[in-house]
């Protein structure tokens, strides 16, 4: 299957050639470095797929990782199995961008890309909201000895494992969370903004007029204060609204204003992406892999049980902004070579 995949992508190579050659102009230089710069998004995009589905493999499934093809001298089946992912990422990203190579601009490609993102941002958003308030709920009826009369003994037990509540509870609030977002198109931060001031607002009230504060009020507006930073980042990219400190590029034209972006969104932004997409997922014992797969909570016992869950904020900051600079590269190239209008 690779082999014939591999030849169609050469054919497909050939057959533009054939064109080019009948329609001179066609394909020219200009052409050839707007596939590249597509072909470059979409496979950084497609290795990034790949990389969290084989971490995956490995870490929830217990498939060898693709390093174990460098380390054992007697590889596994699946060891070749997981390399592969990452070859066919690359040749599915060719595919596309040659196929659409009529039909798709660097613009349209930088709205798809914004689209995904804004999906992610939406359905992280909705989740943390939702899990936020039904998981603050458990621990307050918890924490006063009142779950029991509602739920019974056995399930307040279930309950208080970091496992169950995140299977019954967690889950399940998250697939709902997703299926909002499908609904719903906008990107509704400022109510996550909101309701950090509330809950914050919530402790000085309990703490100073009626001396009462429990550990899962601190850890709701830690939950939602560290989603409001990380997830409201690619937006914040996408509308161009970050803080920007300097003497140079308030200076420059406009087109050296995108090259700077286009430039610094590889060799800044998705470098930074990868760095903790690797540093992050490498092994089981990684700052995002371990919390997530031992369902970390906090010291409290009667705390909130979302510690592990704020691991993954730094997975969905990363993909999302990988998306983003991705956009970002394709929209800053289309916008130069427009007002050179090469």
């Amino acid at each position: 299957m690779l082999r014939n995949t591999i030849l169609m992508v050469l054919s497909m190579f050939e057959l533009r050639k054939v064109h080019a050659r009948s329609n001179p102009g066609s394909l020219d230089k200009n052409d050839q470095f707007v596939l590249f710069i597509r072909w470059f998004a979409w496979s950084t995009i497609a290795l990034m797929a790949t990389y969290l589905l084989s971490c995956y493999l490995s870490y929830w499934r217990g498939w060898p990782t693709a390093l174990s093809l460098f380390r054992d001298t007697e590889a596994d089946t699946l060891v070749f199995v997981q390399g592969a992912l990452y070859i066919v990422a690359v040749i599915i990203a060719t595919i596309f961008v040659i196929r659409t190579s009529d039909k798709c601009t660097l613009q349209s490609d930088s709205a798809v890309l914004n689209d995904i993102s804004s999906f992610i941002t939406r359905a992280a958003f909705w989740s943390v909201l939702f899990v936020g308030c039904v998981d603050g709920v458990i621990s307050f009826l918890r924490v006063e000895g009142f779950l029991e009369f509602f739920v019974g003994i056995d399930v307040t037990k279930a309950l208080a494992r970091p496992y169950n509540r995140a299977l019954y509870v967690h889950v399940p609030l998250c697939i709902f969370g997703i299926c909002v977002a499908l609904r719903r198109k906008d990107i509704d931060f400022i109510w996550l903004t909101l309701l950090v001031v509330s809950a914050e607002l919530l402790i000085v009230i309990t703490r100073f007029v009626f001396s009462y504060e429990q550990a899962f009020m601190g850890d709701l507006v830690r939950f939602w204060y560290a989603a409001l930073f990380l997830f409201s980042s690619a937006y914040t990219l996408r509308t161009d609204q970050h803080v920007r400190v300097d003497v140079v590029y308030s200076t420059l034209s406009q087109c050296s204003r995108n090259k700077v972006d286009a430039i610094g969104a590889v060799l800044i932004g998705m470098l930074f992406c990868w760095t903790i997409l690797l540093l992050g997922m490498w092994t089981k014992s990684s700052i995002l892999i371990a919390p997530i797969l031992g369902f970390e909570v906090s010291q409290s016992s009667f705390g909130m049980y979302v510690k592990y869950m704020m691991a993954g904020f730094l997975l969905i900051f990363a993909i999302s902004m990988m998306l983003q600079f991705a956009s970002a590269l394709l929209e800053n190239v289309a916008e130069y070579r427009k007002r050179y209008q090469v």
